[in-house]
C-alpha cells in the first residue's frame, strides 16, 4: 500500500472517530483481532487483544446508547472533542502502521480527521434535524450506522 493511501485511511478513520469517538477504536480493535490489519510486533499490537476488543466494543455500545439522550453533551465541547482527537490519533496510528507508514504520521492525520468529523457531523446532523423537522434520534441512528459502516469499510481495505 502506498503511503498516501495509508494516510488517507488514517485521516478517514479519524472522521469516524469524529462522528462516534468510540466506534473507531472498536472497529480497529476488531480488525486487528480478526487479522484484517497487522499490528503484530508493534507497540500498537495491544489493540487487537481480546481485552481491547471487549473494552472498546462495550464502550462503543454505551456511547451509541448515550448519544440518544437529549442531555448528552455536544461532540464539539472540549471533553467530546478531546476524546475524538485521542481516539483519532490511536486509530490513525493503527491504520498507518498497517499500511506501512510510521505511526506518528497516522497519529497526526487521525486527529485532523477527528476534528473534521466532529464539526462536520455536528453541522450536518443539526441541519438535517432542522430541515426535516424530525426528532434528533431520527438522524442520530442513521449517523451511527454510517460511522459503523464507514469504519468497517476503511479497516477492510488492507
Amino acid at each position: 500500500m502506498n503511503s498516501a493511501l495509508a494516510l488517507a485511511l488514517a485521516f478517514s478513520i479519524g472522521v469516524v472517530a469524529g462522528l462516534r469517538s468510540l466506534t473507531a477504536p472498536a472497529v480497529v480493535a476488531w480488525a486487528a483481532h480478526l487479522g484484517w490489519i497487522n499490528l503484530h510486533g508493534t507497540p500498537l499490537s495491544f489493540v487487537g487483544s481480546v481485552w481491547a476488543v471487549t473494552i472498546f466494543t462495550l464502550l462503543a455500545l454505551a456511547e451509541l446508547v448515550a448519544d440518544q439522550f437529549p442531555k448528552t453533551p455536544s461532540r464539539t465541547t472540549p471533553v467530546g472533542l478531546s476524546a475524538r482527537i485521542v481516539t483519532g490519533a490511536l486509530t490513525g496510528a493503527c491504520l498507518a502502521v498497517a499500511g506501512g507508514v510510521t505511526p506518528w504520521l497516522g497519529a497526526l492525520a487521525g486527529p485532523l480527521g477527528g476534528i473534521a468529523g466532529a464539526f462536520g457531523g455536528y453541522h450536518v446532523r443539526v441541519g438535517l434535524v432542522r430541515a426535516l423537522r424530525v426528532p434528533d434520534f431520527a438522524i442520530a441512528i442513521p449517523e451511527d450506522l454510517i460511522a459503523i459502516g464507514l469504519g468497517l469499510f476503511l479497516a477492510s481495505r488492507f
